[in-house]
C-alpha cells in the first residue's frame, strides 16, 4: 500500500485517547508480521491500549543501535466542531487530505509504514525501528511504557525522528507542559449571610489572579529564549467550575491551568509562588472563617521539555534530508523529551502543519505527504551501505 492508502486506513480507526487503540495497532501488527518481521507489544495496565514496536534490522542481522521513526496512534476528539466531511473517513478535496488525525499523526505514520518494503529491501548499516505509541495527546502516557520495555529488553536505539507535524522542518527542541488542578473548599452559606460563609469561586478567582501576575513576571525574564515561537515559559488558567444556586455562597471551586516551561526552568519555579501565596496570604483568610477550608493543588501531567541535545550526527543528518535547513524550537510538547531523557537524542520532523492539529476539517497537503516520502526513501538511502 501506499501513503495515501495507508493513511486513509489509519484514520478509518476511531483512536481518539478515550477509545482504545487496539484494533489499530493489532492491524499494523499483523501486516508488519506478514512483512516477516517481528512485532512486540507494551500494554497499559488494563490492557486495553497498547504500543507497538518493530525492528527492520541491519544487513548484519544487528538490532543494536540505529533510529527509532515514532508516532502516537491517538487522536483528539471531534465533539462539538463542525466538520464537513467524516472525520473518520479519508476525503481528498484540492490536494488535501481530510480526516481526524490526517496532520497530528497519522500522515507520519502512513509514510512510514508505506516505506517498510523499502526498508527490508535495503542494506541497512544501522537498524531502523518503528514505534507507535498510545495516548500522547492526554499527557503521553504510551511512551514511558515503551521506553522501559526498550531498557528491558536490552534495545540501545541511539536516535530517534519524532513525526509530529512540523511542515517538514526540522524541531530541535520543544518546551514542556504541566498542568494543575486546584481545588478552593470554602464554608457554604445563604447568599444573604455572606460573613457566615467562605467564597469558594472567590477565592479561587484571588488565586487566578496570582497566577496571571507570575505568567507575566515569566515574559520579561532574563533567561528567556528568543529562538522559541514563543520565547518565554507561560501560565494558563483554562477550565473552571464552581457554585450550586445563586443564592448559595459557593463550598467548592475548581480550576486547572498548564505550564508550559522553557527546557531550563523547572516546575519548582512556579509551584513555590503559588503555594506559598496559598499558604501564607488565602488560606489564612479563609480559615480565619472556618479552620477547616483550604486550597489543594494537585500536579497532573508532567512532559518533559526537550532540550537541543548534542547530538551533531543526528542534526546533520536531518539537515541533508529537509528542504528547509533551520533548527526550530516550539511551544507545543512531544514525546520527543521522553526518548531524550532516555538516552536517545531525538528531533521532530514530521508532514503537515501544527496549526491544522485539533481543529475541525483537519487536513494535510499531499505534496507535505509526497516531501515525507521522499525525506524518509532518503533516510534509508543514508542508513545503507
Amino acid at each position: 500500500m501506499n501513503t495515501i492508502e495507508w493513511l486513509s486506513r489509519l484514520i478509518a480507526f476511531d483512536t481518539t485517547s478515550r477509545y482504545s487503540n487496539l484494533a489499530l495497532i493489532d492491524d499494523a501488527a499483523q501486516w508488519l508480521q506478514d512483512q516477516g518481521l517481528s512485532p512486540w507489544l507494551a500494554y497499559n495496565g488494563e490492557r486495553t491500549k497498547a504500543n507497538l514496536f518493530v525492528t527492520i534490522p541491519s544487513a548484519s542481522g544487528s538490532q543494536e543501535g540505529g533510529l527509532i521513526l515514532s508516532g502516537h496512534t491517538d487522536v483528539v476528539p471531534v465533539d462539538g466542531q463542525n466538520w464537513h466531511s467524516d472525520p473518520f473517513v479519508a476525503e481528498i478535496r484540492e490536494g488535501k487530505l481530510y480526516g481526524r488525525g490526517a496532520a497530528d499523526m497519522k500522515g507520519f505514520i502512513a509514510s512510514v509504514l508505506a516505506a517498510i518494503p523499502q526498508m527490508k529491501a535495503a542494506r541497512l548499516k544501522r537498524p531502523l525501528h518503528i514505534a507507535l505509541s498510545y495516548d500522547e495527546e492526554i499527557g503521553c502516557l504510551g511512551a514511558p511504557v515503551m521506553i522501559a520495555e526498550l531498557q528491558a529488553r536490552g534495545l540501545t536505539p541511539e536516535h530517534c525522528i519524532v513525526g509530529e507535524p512540523t511542515s517538514m522542518k526540522m524541531v530541535v527542541a520543544h518546551k514542556g507542559i504541566h498542568t494543575f488542578r486546584c481545588k478552593v473548599h470554602g464554608k457554604a452559606a445563604h447568599s444573604s449571610l455572606t460573613p457566615q460563609g467562605v467564597n469558594a469561586i472567590e477565592y479561587a478567582a484571588k488565586l487566578i489572579v496570582f497566577i496571571n501576575e507570575l505568567a507575566h513576571q515569566l515574559q520579561s525574564r532574563h533567561q528567556n529564549d528568543p529562538a522559541y515561537d514563543v520565547p518565554f515559559s507561560t501560565l494558563s488558567v483554562n477550565t473552571i467550575g464552581g457554585g450550586t444556586a445563586s443564592n448559595i455562597v459557593p463550598q467548592l471551586c475548581e480550576f486547572e491551568f498548564d505550564y508550559r516551561n522553557l527546557p531550563h526552568m523547572g516546575t519548582e519555579e512556579i509551584v513555590r509562588p503559588i503555594e506559598e501565596h496559598i499558604k501564607k496570604v488565602l488560606e489564612p483568610q479563609m480559615q480565619a472563617v472556618d479552620p477547616a477550608c483550604s486550597i489543594e493543588m494537585v500536579h497532573g501531567e508532567n512532559v518533559p521539555a526537550m532540550p537541543e541535545a548534542e547530538a551533531a550526527l543526528l542534526h546533520d543528518l536531518v539537515t541533508q534530508l529537509v528542504a528547509d535547513h533551520a533548527r526550530l524550537k516550539v511551544a507545543y510538547a512531544t514525546e520527543g523529551g521522553q526518548f531524550q531523557q532516555a538516552g536517545i537524542h531525538t528531533v521532530i520532523c514530521g508532514p503537515g502543519s501544527i496549526s491544522q492539529a485539533h481543529k475541525p476539517d483537519e487536513f494535510v497537503e499531499l505534496a507535505q505527504l509526497a516531501r515525507c516520502d521522499d525525506f524518509l526513501g532518503k533516510l534509508i538511502a543514508a542508513q545503507s551501505s
